[in-house]
């Protein structure tokens, strides 16, 4: 029973091929793309492993579980209970983490909602998903994202000479309208000569009508600094202008750890919710990681093992 025993493999292109799997042992199945290395462990064993289970359950169940199909092969002989993770690439989103991919942070939340002291809500409040529960100066995410002034400014430049660096606010655009045109400004003007005031007026005034704008400036618009309309225009989760300047949003956008929550994603009184293993109180930060950050975290530390050894 040390091994699992395969005898006549057929599924796919495998070509009547036996073999012993060690148990207990990491193994590696390798080859060129075609070689059959799926046909043998996901449609052969992984199938048959899957079908034993099925078999034992009653017929309600058994509609309900997943069904690999019957593999190709005369018989498989000391098979475990299967774990079978397919090839696809994990999905989600900048929101996605290790907790929520393997669905591990629902029980957790439901932990904690029924344990945690004080108590300050029901499950659904201990998600970072969630409206109640999320920290509000980072939405959720565990980061922020600032602009960088002097990256999306030249100073050196007036608005005339396309002083500011980002698309859809060039000399002409109807974003620049709102600046060039609002009235508020010599448009000829060096930004570096500009006074305090001017600056704050550029850069994060408030929304408000202007008092004496251009002839060209439209009944509705409205004026606003450049670092809110830009905030509220591209930074927004699930903005559409976001998705199509990513590229150049990189090129002025600083991100860094929260302040408010550290990373944890939470509001403060979520947070305040504790349970008295410390196990338990490092066990959420983890599951909070999101799955891009802890993959490069990883293979950081599997780098630096390779290059030492």
């Amino acid at each position: 029973m040390k091994t699992i025993k395969i005898f006549g493999a057929r599924q796919n292109n495998l070509k009547n091929i036996s073999l012993e799997i060690p148990k207990n042992k990491i193994t590696v199945f390798t080859g060129v793309s075609g070689s059959g290395k799926s046909s043998l462990v996901f449609e052969t064993i992984g199938a048959e492993a899957q079908r034993q289970i099925n078999e034992t359950q009653s017929s309600f169940v058994r509609n309900r579980l997943a069904h690999l199909g019957v593999a190709d092969v005369d018989k498989i002989e000391h098979l475990n209970v299967p774990v079978i993770i397919n090839q696809k690439r994990l999905g989600g989103n900048a929101r996605s983490t290790v907790g929520t991919a393997t669905d591990i942070y629902a029980a957790l939340r439901l932990l904690f909602s029924r344990m945690g002291k004080p108590f300050v809500g029901y499950s659904n409040v201990f998600s970072f998903n969630h409206p109640q529960g999320m920290c509000p100066a980072c939405e959720g995410l565990g980061y922020t994202s600032r602009i960088n002034v002097d990256q999306l400014i030249d100073k050196n430049k007036s608005l005339n000479e396309g002083a500011i660096q980002f698309p859809t606010f060039q000399k002409g655009g109807y974003r620049w309208l709102r600046y060039a045109g609002a009235g508020y400004f010599d448009n000829d003007k060096k930004l570096k000569d500009f006074s305090h005031e001017e600056w704050n007026l550029l850069l994060y005034a408030e929304e408000h009508k202007p008092k004496h704008p251009a002839k060209e400036w439209g009944k509705t618009m409205q004026y606003i600094g450049l670092i809110p309309r830009i905030e509220r225009d591209f930074l927004k989760k699930d903005s559409k202008e976001y998705k199509l300047r990513k590229n150049d949003l990189q090129k002025i956008i600083v991100s860094g750890m929260c302040p408010v929550c550290k990373g944890k994603r939470l509001n403060t009184k979520v947070l305040s919710a504790t349970l008295k293993a410390t196990i338990l109180q490092t066990v959420p930060r983890f599951l909070s990681m999101s799955c891009c950050y802890l993959s490069a975290h990883y293979l950081q530390l599997h780098m630096k093992r390779y290059f030492m050894s």
